[in-house]
């Protein structure tokens, strides 16, 4: 009789298509082709890496971010109901130090997008996956681009002049970036 381990190994080469001998197929599902694979292989690293072609200024990423994004966010991103977009005023997280100097001004507790993301590129890549919140995925990437440029914008990483594309963009260096436990340089 087979152990709960060699049972466990047989069972994950045959659901990876590798079955070993005397292991049953599963068969379940087919086979995706590179094609179908690809429309789902969307995911922005740190570094850039897939990022695709397009570009955004942070005056296109205005006039998107005032029609799709300020009933949430409000209009200078920190304001609305949903999470703060600009500033590391007000309240990092229960770990900071003068937290109860700023309660009174700011007592929820808010997370600041421009305070705690390490990276420009994951601010890419969560906007063209969830926003805007009503229609997820409905912007084009060049939208994106500029919201994102707005954005950095906001929190004053990016002048009023700026240009976001796939050279510019990973070379951002955000604020928490040095608090970030990360793998990436």
């Amino acid at each position: 009789m087979p152990t709960l381990e060699q049972w466990l190994v047989a069972l994950l080469l045959a659901w990876a298509g590798a079955a070993g001998a005397g292991a049953p197929a599963v068969g379940l599902g087919e086979p995706l082709t590179q094609a179908q694979l690809a429309r789902h292989d969307i995911t922005v690293f740190p570094d850039g890496r897939n990022l695709p072609p397009g570009r955004g200024s942070v005056t296109e990423g205005r006039a998107i971010y005032r029609a799709q994004c300020a009933a949430c966010h409000g209009e200078k991103g920190i304001e609305g109901p949903a999470t703060r977009l600009a500033g590391s005023d007000g309240l990092f997280g229960w770990d900071d130090p003068l937290r109860i100097v700023r309660i009174k001004k700011y007592p929820l507790l808010i997370w600041s997008m421009g305070a705690r993301w390490p990276y420009a590129t994951s601010i890419f890549d969560y906007v063209r996956r969830a926003m805007p919140h009503t229609a997820p995925k409905s912007l084009s990437d060049d939208q994106v681009y500029a919201v994102t440029a707005y954005l950095l914008h906001l929190n004053e990483l990016v002048d009023a002049n700026g240009v976001m594309d796939r050279q510019a963009l990973p070379k951002v260096k955000m604020p928490a970036q040095g608090r970030s436990v990360s793998a990436w340089p």
